[in-house]
């Protein structure tokens, strides 16, 4: 586990839902349109919350009753969602406060950054043109067929070679374990934000060097 981190970082890869984004609520809402549509109860935001992370399907799969999280449920459960979602993706979806500023100032100190994300990546992508249209992210990989997920690190790796960066010289941020355990696999320095949908403790016990509590503060360590 690293305990510290460098400061002289050439490129900063990161996380979009919980970490630039706050995408809760649509996720929230389509997830439980769905699950109703197929005769399900809805769950709540911070059930929404908890079963973020691990792309769409483990999403939905995590939102079913155990009992009734069967492929084919899962199947038509998550069909319906990426319908909902693909109309509803950005109905409350806004960056997070301060994170604007901070591309901005990565930008102007030369600093390269990129997005990666369990998300699919039609919504990832969808995502970042809308919301965060102003700044040149090099790279933006959501959830593609035949790329494992994260906290594989072909993805990290992948990007770092596309951006010709050594993965150590790469920062990887992000709002969960699985991201903190992708920066680690991918031999990246991993920083947890305290502002998205994981608790701070649970950030520090997934190999971290730092949490921080706002965006800005992320210009401290590059």
């Amino acid at each position: 586990m690293k305990e510290t981190i460098m400061t002289n970082y050439q490129a900063v890869l990161f996380d979009l839902d919980g970490t630039l984004l706050d995408t809760l609520t649509d996720i929230a809402g389509a997830m439980n349109r769905a699950l109703k549509q197929n005769g399900f109860a809805g769950r709540s935001i911070a059930d929404c919350r908890a079963f973020i992370g691990d792309g769409a399907r483990t999403l939905i799969s995590r939102a079913l009753p155990k009992d009734d999280a069967t492929d084919e449920t899962i199947d038509r459960c998550l069909a319906d969602f990426r319908q909902d979602y693909a109309r509803n993706w950005h109905l409350t979806t806004r960056p997070y406060p301060q994170v604007p500023e901070l591309l901005h100032h990565l930008s102007g100190r030369g600093v390269r950054f990129s997005v990666l994300s369990n998300k699919p990546h039609e919504f990832t992508v969808k995502c970042v043109e809308k919301f965060l249209p102003d700044w040149p992210f090099e790279v933006v990989f959501g959830q593609r067929e035949n790329v494992p997920l994260k906290p594989d690190p072909s993805a990290a790796l992948e990007i770092a070679r596309r951006m010709n960066v050594r993965p150590a010289a790469c920062l990887f941020v992000g709002d969960s374990p699985v991201d903190m355990k992708t920066g680690v696999n991918a031999g990246m320095d991993a920083v947890g934000v305290g502002w998205g949908f994981t608790d701070r403790e649970r950030l520090s016990e997934n190999h971290c060097g730092a949490v921080v509590s706002r965006p800005l503060e992320i210009l401290d360590l590059v």
